[in-house]
């Protein structure tokens, strides 16, 4: 068919119905800014996922990077993979809490400083394997060159106890020690070796 020979165009003709009187399905419109916008969410989603991925990773290093530069005891909570390998479970509550990890080819350390209630001390010591009552008067368990690592320095004039709690290698022998210098609010030193 030529060009002249094409039947003209209505736009205003009524749609024609099939027999059962339904109308032909409308012929389907494309929508290029619902495609564009379907394409840039897939591209751009993963992408904002992996910088900011990216960015807590160098975070991460950042944190794990400044805990081995410190040189002494950190204000905060040890991890829970410390306290686990450390058997040092800090009792909820504690406050302020100090830590300092030492690492060598031989033997890894924890020392842990907090202030608990006498619940905490009694919790805290039934779950690394002893009691209140075996902590002994005047008992200096954390010997002066563990101290000086941290700055800890236990005076014998002072109301300390203190107990050893000793396992085999690999599990960690503990030195605590504990000042009653405040009635009802211990402050508990722990340091936690494990040998290799």
């Amino acid at each position: 068919m030529t060009e002249p020979d094409l039947p003209p165009m209505h736009d205003d003709l009524p749609p024609v119905r099939d027999d059962h009187g339904a109308l032909p399905p409308r012929p389907k419109r494309r929508r290029p800014f619902l495609k564009a916008l379907i394409v840039f969410l897939l591209v751009t989603i993963p992408a904002g996922y992996l910088v900011i991925s990216a960015e807590q990773s160098r975070d991460s290093g950042e944190d794990k990077e400044a805990e081995a530069a410190a040189t002494g005891l950190t204000n905060a909570f040890p991890s829970k993979l410390q306290q686990r390998v450390y058997n040092a479970p800090v009792p909820i509550g504690s406050t302020p809490v100090y830590y300092y990890e030492t690492n060598s080819w031989q033997t890894s350390s924890l020392y842990v400083q907090f202030r608990t209630d006498d619940w905490g001390l009694a919790h805290y010591l039934a779950a690394v394997g002893t009691s209140t009552a075996a902590l002994k008067k005047g008992e200096i368990t954390i010997t002066p060159a563990q101290a000086a690592d941290v700055g800890w320095d236990f005076n014998a004039d002072w109301p300390w106890q203190g107990v050893t709690v000793a396992r085999k290698a690999p599990l960690p022998t503990q030195e605590i020690m504990v000042s009653n210098d405040e009635p009802g609010h211990p402050v508990v030193y722990v340091v936690s070796t494990v040998k290799f």
